[in-house]
């Protein structure tokens, strides 16, 4: 264990070292409030406590602060982790102020949705200590953020090897985890409550709120809340989240996305379709284009070479014979005998007049 243990700490800090300061602040601020805890009790002073969050106590604040607040090490090094992993992962697709803007939404909602969920469970119950010994904090809440917003970038990405385990199904796989650990004393309510609320936060605002050069938010078939649980209970899943969504749209909560497509054509005609996304066309469009192109590429492996026989019909045909080379020759040689001939008999006749 101690040999893996200076490995670990060389690939952190190097992961650190290439993030933005974003994620740098984050990080010291975790350490530096885990070292602080050890003189003050923090996670009461800024950590979400039920009871003092809402009227007429109001630590609006907690909000803030909550995630970065730890009381063990493990905890720490679990926080660490998951702000570095976001920084490695979603900051070069999103930037650091889209990072930023995540971070936030995702810890303060699951700050709001735990509040009320522990309010509504004293409402139930009239046990104060829902209200007052219960304190969220930590960083569970982001992790599953990050979970979703990684199988909405990578999917099909091979998260475990063996078993195989693809990134879209790790966010439910860990929320089941921790459902069965909670039988357990190793994971309590509130860590619970906190992974699923950042799970379900995230998967709002991505799927509805983010901004990006497309438009708002994120469509797609393969995003969709029903592909978070397995297949022979997504259909059921499915008609239950379409119904919710469309009373959310009637209410003004949720809006009703269209996507707009230019054809290209001289008319400039614009279609608009609901419920797609541009990212499924445009996947699509690339396994079409990888099966094309692997097919030119079998074919253009086996055609058949050029005949060497017919190139140097070719090359007999296009050049000249040797007899027509040489007659041009020929015919000068023959001319310059005939005009030496004849000069000589010129000679030999003014010899004889002038004899």
């Amino acid at each position: 264990m101690n040999r893996y243990l200076p490995v670990a700490r060389q690939h952190f800090l190097s992961a650190l070292a290439s993030t933005s300061v974003v994620v740098k602040s984050i990080c010291a601020t975790v350490v530096v409030l885990y070292v602080v805890s050890f003189v003050v009790d923090i996670v009461f002073a800024l950590g979400v406590t039920p009871g003092f969050l809402f009227p007429p106590n109001f630590w609006i604040w907690t909000l803030v602060t909550h995630p970065v607040v730890e009381y063990h090490i493990w905890d720490v090094a679990l926080s660490l982790g998951t702000v570095v992993l976001a920084g490695r992962l979603l900051e070069p697709l999103w930037g650091a102020l889209e990072l930023l803007i995540f971070f936030a939404v995702v810890n303060v909602s699951v700050g709001i949705l735990g509040g009320l969920s522990y309010l509504l469970t004293y409402i139930t119950t009239f046990n104060l200590d829902y209200l007052f010994r219960v304190h969220i904090h930590g960083m569970l809440g982001f992790l599953g953020g990050v979970l979703v917003a990684l199988k909405q970038t990578m999917g099909d990405t091979i998260a475990l090897k063996v078993p195989q385990v693809r990134m879209r199904v790790v966010p439910m796989l860990l929320l089941l985890a921790f459902g069965v650990l909670k039988l357990t004393p190793l994971v309590e309510t509130n860590m619970l409550a906190s992974y699923g609320f950042g799970i379900l936060s995230s998967w709002i605002y991505l799927r509805f709120y983010q901004k990006h050069s497309r438009g708002r938010g994120d469509m797609s078939d393969h995003f969709a809340f029903a592909t978070f649980f397995p297949e022979i209970l997504q259909p059921a899943v499915a008609v239950i989240a379409n119904l919710i969504h469309t009373i959310l749209v009637k209410v003004k909560v949720c809006r009703k996305t269209v996507k707009r497509y230019d054809v290209g054509a001289p008319s400039s005609i614009t279609i608009s379709l609901p419920g797609t996304d541009p990212q499924d066309a445009e996947r699509r469009r690339q396994i079409a284009l990888k099966a094309l192109n692997e097919r030119l590429k079998r074919s253009e492996d086996h055609s058949a070479w050029p005949d060497m026989e017919e190139e140097e019909e070719e090359e007999n045909i296009n050049a000249p014979s040797i007899s027509e080379k040489t007659k041009p020759g020929k015919e000068a040689l023959d001319g310059s005998k005939s005009t030496s001939l004849e000069s000589s008999i010129i000679t030999f006749e003014e010899a004889i007049s002038q004899s």
